[in-house]
């Protein structure tokens, strides 16, 4: 999809006539343009009356739905015959059982304290487009129709994946992969996106979003202060629980800072950031405190360059409540993704539109896991780096799985993921 602004028109980050911030288009060295809108260029530039961009981007929506490329895809997957579906990333399934069938039929070997199970990635190299729960539209009685329309290309986002054969690394083992390089830490997350931590949480009941928010965020907020030499400052901005099986009130309450409880696990290779989200996200929560479950920050717009001109980073960390038995995090070491394309795909809210990232299959994805993950075992992974020279590591991708291994009635994982920013 192309727009009429040029990628290489805004070359800094900038405050346009509008109220949108409008970063600058960037890449890491030696990474190829991303499959995107607007030649990557943010929707915040397409701010009509203060709406960031969220008006273009649902036309946007519309038009890609309409050119019917997405439903060829679906197409191609529910028509091959059965069996291993060939695409040009290799054999994959429509579903984990056929994965799993073919990964023990050829014997697919995992290191020690490893695992060889199926992940699901996309096949549509495409960027994708979903409106979030809270937009407007869905409220709307005028937009019935365009409702049904957008919740179908939701479902079928999910029936354009299919399953591949990876294998997973032990990630406390990571030294005896990459000799001398600690999992537990800051070079760790430097060159592979990911590393590991230790904390004994005094949060109590993490079902309690004021206890998580007094309690919980300013032990993460020390942790990662204590775990980036030359760190500044850290911000908690909110948090997820995750317990398929939990039985008390699921409600999403954003007003008074409660995130509910999910009870599903994101069973898709993906990012929560890129490179326009991972800027925008730090600087409207810097300046307008926007969804932010923390610290009240009141920055002006100066002040939040200022800060942003320097290092900073986007972080999220999973610590389980109890032993993980089903359901494990895994995440993907950036050396591995380094020169793969990322796939945008666009959030749409009222007021903003957020960028996640999707990723094709490689089988030399290099995949890490914590077996059995303990309840002081925090796993980090890297959403966002500004630094673009190719020194360091700009992101992790991640997605959950389920263990082939585990026994039938293995407790599925039960635990907080907090976002976060470290500033230098």
């Amino acid at each position: 999809m192309n727009s009429p602004v040029a990628a290489d028109t805004l070359t800094n980050g900038t405050q346009t006539g509008s109220s949108a911030f409008v970063p600058a288009f960037q890449l890491t060295e030696g990474q190829p343009p991303p499959v995107a809108a607007n030649g990557g260029v943010s929707y915040m530039s397409f701010d009509r009356d203060g709406d960031a961009g969220t008006a273009a981007a649902t036309e946007a929506a519309f038009a890609l739905i309409a050119t019917g490329d997405g439903q060829a895809v679906i197409d191609m997957i529910e028509n091959a015959p059965p069996g291993p579906i060939e695409t040009k990333w290799g054999s994959a399934f429509r579903t984990y059982d056929e994965c799993l069938e073919y990964i023990r039929a050829t014997d697919i070997e995992a290191p020690e304290g490893g695992l060889a199970l199926p992940l699901r990635y996309t096949v549509h190299e495409q960027p994708s487009y979903s409106i979030v729960s809270s937009n407007a539209l869905w409220r709307d009685p005028a937009r019935k129709a365009d409702a049904m329309v957008l919740r179908k290309e939701e479902r079928d986002i999910a029936r354009r994946c299919l399953y591949f054969p990876q294998v997973l690394r032990d990630a406390r083992r990571i030294e005896e992969y990459y000799p001398g390089l600690k999992p537990t830490s800051a070079e760790c997350m430097d060159k592979l996106g990911l590393s590991l931590a230790h904390l004994e949480s005094k949060c109590r009941n993490f079902y309690d979003s004021e206890e998580v928010e007094r309690v919980f965020y300013l032990e993460i907020e020390k942790l990662l202060l204590d775990f980036f030499p030359g760190a500044t400052d850290a911000l908690v901005y909110n948090h997820d629980v995750f317990n398929k099986d939990y039985e008390g009130d699921r409600t999403e309450d954003q007003e008074n800072k409660n995130p509910g409880v999910n009870r599903g696990y994101a069973n898709l290779v993906h990012n929560d950031l890129n490179d326009n989200s991972g800027r925008v996200r730090c600087r409207e929560l810097l300046t307008k405190n926007l969804r932010n479950f923390g610290r009240t920050q009141h920055y002006t717009d100066a002040e939040a360059d200022a800060k942003m001109s320097r290092r900073f980073m986007s972080i999220n960390l999973a610590k389980p409540m109890e032993t993980v038995g089903q359901y494990p995090f895994v995440l993907c070491a950036w050396p591995s993704f380094a020169d793969q394309p990322y796939i945008t795909n666009y959030r749409i809210y009222d007021d903003r539109v957020g960028e996640t990232t999707r990723f094709t299959y490689r089988p030399g994805h290099e995949w890490y896991w914590l077996p059995q993950q303990q309840s002081n075992e925090v796993s980090m992974l890297k959403c966002y780096d500004s630094v673009t020279d190719g020194s360091v590591s700009r992101w992790s991708f991640h997605t959950a799985c389920v263990d082939p291994t585990a026994p039938e009635d293995a407790p599925c994982r039960k635990n907080v993921v907090v976002r976060s920013f470290v500033f230098f």
